[in-house]
Order: structure tokens, then sequence, then C-alpha cells
């Protein structure tokens, strides 16, 4: 996990990273490729009208997933309030491509891979908000 050893050497960190954490910046960064990827693919499909909103969707979860990705990568001078209404953004946006993906699944095998990857995503964004809270 090469997330893990990059986070174990900094010098300055005030805390160390939790499972969750760690699990969180990883699934924001899948998550980011993800729905880059499927947007692109919703572009390539002729029903490209019908997929507009998909896109729309999936443009802000990759744009949101990676900064995210990046913030929660960042340790010095953690603010776990600041930080867990960051994840909490997260999830939402990550619950809405999700669900508008879903409606496209049967159809469209991007959209089925691109819905599990948001909802992983959400739930370790979940995930890591509640570690940070037990951690307070």
């Amino acid at each position: 996990m090469q997330v893990q050893q990059m986070m174990s050497t900094h010098p300055q960190a005030p805390r160390k990273a939790n499972d969750a954490l760690l699990r969180c910046i990883e699934e924001c960064y899948s998550c980011a490729q993800t729905c880059t990827a499927c947007a692109d693919a919703c572009l390539a499909e002729e029903s490209v009208a019908g997929l507009r909103l998909c896109i729309r969707l999936n443009l802000d979860c990759a744009d949101l997933c990676a900064t995210i990705g990046r913030i929660v990568s960042r340790g010095t001078g953690l603010n776990a309030a600041l930080l867990a209404e960051i994840l909490n953004s997260c999830a939402l946006v990550c619950r809405l491509c999700g669900d508008e993906c879903e409606r496209h699944a049967q159809i469209h095998e991007h959209c089925r891979l691109c819905a599990a990857a948001c909802r992983s995503c959400a739930e370790a964004c979940g995930e890591a908000i509640r570690s940070l809270r037990a951690a307070a």
C-alpha cells in the first residue's frame, strides 16, 4: 500500500494516519479515475443526450474526489472538524453520482462499475468521518 508507506514517512504529521483515512484516500483516487473514465465512455455512447446528467455528475465527482484525496493526504495542521465536513461533501457527491450511474447500469457496463466505485468511496468517507470522531 503506497499511501500507507508515504503517510508513515511524514515527520510532522500530528497524528498517525488510521486505516479508515488511508482507505479513504485510496477510494477517492480510485473513484476519481473511474468517474473520469465513465464520463468519457458516456460521451462515446450514441445515446449521449440521455447521459448529460450522468456525465456532469461523473465530472463533478471526479474533481471532488481527486481534490479530497489530496486534502486527506496532508496531515500537518489537520483540523478534524473541517476534514469531516469535507468528507461529508465527498460522500454526498459520490451518492448522487452513484445513484445516477445506477439508472444507466443495466444498459452501460461503465455506469455499473462507476456506481460501485462511487458507493465504495462514499462508504470509505463515512468510515473516515467516524474514525475522526472516535479519535476526538
